[in-house]
């Protein structure tokens, strides 16, 4: 046991020696940072570590071999690399407060700072469908929709007892799941010391670290939502990096992917305290629970990712938009099996691209998005002009109105199975966040849930105050919805509003309002019979 023991020692201390020298050498553009971080007193304790940089920097000693770059072994074994890396940082760090301000040493607890990955995972990118076994124990980059978060909860990280009898004070160091340094500890306080002396808990001098759990759904792409079932994925974050997304919020975590037992088997007992302090009876199966360890959360911005231009499709891009029935050429490729509706394809072009939405000076919020309403007669082609409006969108959330309420499509306070806490959870506006809702069937919603999407319509977003949340979602989404008459047919002798049957302050929030006719004309089905023909 000495001998392993003693191999894992000299491994450390060679991988720290050799972060050493990349965090003190000008390629790694990191001493500035270590100062900045070393003089700043507050704010997050934790240093980005940019792997491309790194990854060119050990390429001078691989010879370009990436089975042997250091990024690689990084990636594939983390619990081998992370900690001999951020032992080096903390070390720079307190040689560059003893440098640059000695008097401002003590500003940074240097055992407190962690390291952040960023830049290029190549192969260790993915989306929660694709962490399967064989990305366990590596770190890996997961692109997703938060969906749920829990409420900030602190863990212990070191205890401190003071004992009567000795008149001493007795310190203890907790471990997790979470960690990487060592197998998880008990979390229950001891009362006792070697000696059976009684010992007191100074709940004052205790160390606590913050924790939340978050849930981040699989990318939202309408060709994953209507061929697969959504993937979801636990993560955990810590420190600094709590609070730092909601729900509706695109992300990029970067973390280890591990699997963690639901239930934990002792030696001589089949039932133990699992890590919330729940007692559960343990199993057998083999099947664990996964989790991804955060290292790293970067919020995305408002751009849709996933789109690539080259300097060619820009450039065809601005010779196209120079011609003058550039309108009526893109209108004519949304749904080109779906013959005539020249205007509504007109007013659906215009809601995917959107309008540019405004911020003024006295706080107001002016909304680019545009909400579009279909209503008339069966057959007449709207659910497919959805459908397609579903596939093109970068983002878009399919629904209808009978299969959807008001909490599911703007957000709800749900158990947390494990704690039994409340937390918030998304609905499908706030997931469609700067995307597109198509809602088919409107008519066959509840007066209750039309309600509650009125402030979304408008304001683009969602207030919840219950069960002692209080929070604001964005969602910042177009919403394109089609519905049925009241009279099964449009009745043309009738006004709108009683053919449509919503009340007026709904439909006050709709921008473009179309009414689809089935004309009874033998020209015009002939018309769309030949049409059907030919596609």
């Amino acid at each position: 046991m000495d001998a392993v023991s003693s191999a894992n020692d000299e491994v450390f201390r060679r991988h720290k020696n050799y972060f050493a020298q990349y965090i003190d050498s000008d390629d790694s553009n990191l001493p500035d940072k270590i100062r900045a971080l070393a003089e700043t007193e507050g704010g997050s304790k934790r240093l980005m570590v940019d792997l491309n940089v790194l990854r060119v920097y050990d390429g001078y000693f691989t010879n370009g071999n990436d089975e042997a770059n250091i990024v690689t072994r990084l990636l594939q074994q983390p619990s081998e690399y992370l900690p001999p890396l951020e032992d080096a940082v903390r070390d720079a760090i307190v040689n560059a407060q003893n440098s640059y301000n000695p008097k401002a040493a003590l500003t940074v607890d240097a055992s407190q700072v962690e390291v952040g990955l960023e830049g290029d995972f190549g192969a260790h990118f993915m989306t929660p469908r694709g962490l399967v076994a064989s990305f366990l124990s590596q770190c890996v980059c997961v692109h997703g929709i938060v969906t749920k978060c829990s409420a900030v909860r602190p863990k212990v990280v070191k205890s401190v007892h003071y004992c009567k009898e000795t008149n001493s004070m007795v310190s203890r160091e907790y471990r997790d799941h979470t960690s990487l340094t060592g197998a998880p500890t008990t979390s229950v306080y001891p009362t006792k010391d070697e000696n059976g002396n009684l010992l007191e808990t100074e709940f004052g001098l205790c160390q606590y670290k913050d924790y939340q759990t978050e849930n981040a759904i699989y990318s939202i792409e309408s060709s994953c939502l209507v061929r697969q079932l959504p993937r979801s994925c636990d993560v955990t974050v810590e420190a600094d990096l709590v609070d730092k997304c909601k729900p509706g919020d695109r992300i990029h975590v970067i973390g280890v992917f591990r699997a963690i037992a639901s239930q934990t088997v002792g030696e001589d007992t089949w039932n133990k305290y699992d890590s919330y302090g729940s007692r559960q009876a343990a199993s057998s199966s083999g099947v664990f629970k996964t989790a991804l360890l955060a290292n790293n959360v970067q919020v995305m911005g408002k751009e849709v990712h996933g789109i690539v231009m080259t300097t060619e499709d820009v450039m065809h891009v601005r010779e196209f938009a120079k011609r003058g029935d550039a309108m009526d050429i893109l209108s004519r490729s949304i749904a080109p099996s779906i013959f005539g509706h020249a205007a509504i394809k007109q007013a659906l072009l215009l809601q995917l691209l959107g309008g540019v939405e405004k911020n003024l000076e006295n706080g107001t919020h002016l909304r680019g998005d545009i909400n579009v309403l279909m209503v008339g007669d069966p057959s007449t082609a709207k659910s497919q002009l959805l459908r397609f409006v579903r596939n093109l969108a970068p983002l878009a959330v399919s629904t209808t109105g009978r299969g959807s309420s008001g909490v599911g499509l703007t957000a709800a306070v749900t158990l947390d199975p494990d704690t039994k806490e409340k937390r918030l959870e998304a609905g499908a506006m706030v997931l469609a966040d700067r995307g597109i809702v198509c809602i088919d069937e409107f008519d066959k919603m509840g007066e209750a849930d039309r309600v509650a999407i009125h402030e979304v319509m408008e304001q683009q977003t969602v207030t919840i105050a219950k069960a002692g949340i209080h929070a604001t979602l964005n969602a910042r989404c177009s919403v394109l919805a089609a519905a049925n008459p009241v009279y099964g047919q449009y009745q043309k002798n009738k006004r709108p509003q009683e053919n449509i049957g919503l009340p007026d302050s709904l439909l006050s929030r709709f921008d473009l309002l179309f009414v689809v006719l089935d004309s009874l004309d033998r020209h015009a089905d002939r018309m769309i019979s030949d049409h059907v023909l030919r596609n």
